[in-house]
């Protein structure tokens, strides 16, 4: 499973994962027309899977998802997850509305937490699991204008470290991947002269299409 798998990061992590021999299924909130479009796109790169709907940040959905596709594949589990799914609401803390804040952590952080706790059961029944979550670089060294973003994913960050630590013997393996600045629809509306300066290649990632395997 790929949260937020419809579009830029999800989309080619979902796309990839065909090459490793995965049915693959792609979580998305509401924009159906691109998550069709990952689904195509996993089609031609030779490999299947299906569309789950459901809000991250809300546990209810998460859950009933969940629960309706194990009902529906008794025989199967979900041994991988990617929580890749997030957003941002860039402004500076002074100006910052609760809403701001409370969306970015509802989405990035508590959005991990209601994914993960519902497929853990069974990855450690089955002993044997992998747990992806997509963090980035405000959550290591922070920038400005992204304190709930940078709060919510040196959050992950410290959650991957800890679980990690409790189901690890179990063949349940944690790791979180801080992406650079990759343009993606996401990070569309960054300074893009500003965030070169940061980077010693002086250049972003050239496109997600990149990131695609090569057939």
């Amino acid at each position: 499973m790929v949260t937020g798998g419809s579009r830029g990061i999800g989309r080619a992590i979902s796309v990839k994962l065909v090459s490793l021999g995965y049915h693959v299924l792609v979580n998305y909130k509401s924009n159906e027309k691109e998550a069709l479009r990952t689904l195509e796109l996993i089609g031609e790169a030779g490999g299947s899977g299906e569309l789950l709907k459901f809000d991250v940040s809300d546990n209810q959905q998460v859950d009933a998802a969940v629960n309706k596709w194990s009902e529906e594949h008794k025989e199967d589990y979900i041994e991988v997850l990617v929580n890749n799914a997030g957003i941002r609401k860039d402004i500076l803390l002074m100006w910052m509305e609760n809403a701001h804040w409370r969306e970015v952590l509802d989405t990035n952080l508590d959005g991990f937490f209601y994914v993960t706790r519902a497929l853990l059961k069974n990855m450690l029944v089955n002993k044997y699991g992998r747990i992806i979550n997509i963090v980035s670089l405000s959550g290591i060294k922070g920038l400005p204008g992204q304190v709930n973003y940078s709060a919510a994913k040196a959050a992950v960050i410290g959650a991957t470290k800890a679980l990690a630590q409790e189901i690890g013997k179990k063949n349940v393996t944690v790791n979180a991947v801080a992406p650079g600045f990759i343009k993606t629809d996401m990070t569309k509306d960054l300074n893009e002269s500003e965030l070169k300066g940061m980077i010693p290649l002086n250049r972003l990632h050239p496109g997600i299409h990149h990131m695609l395997p090569v057939r």
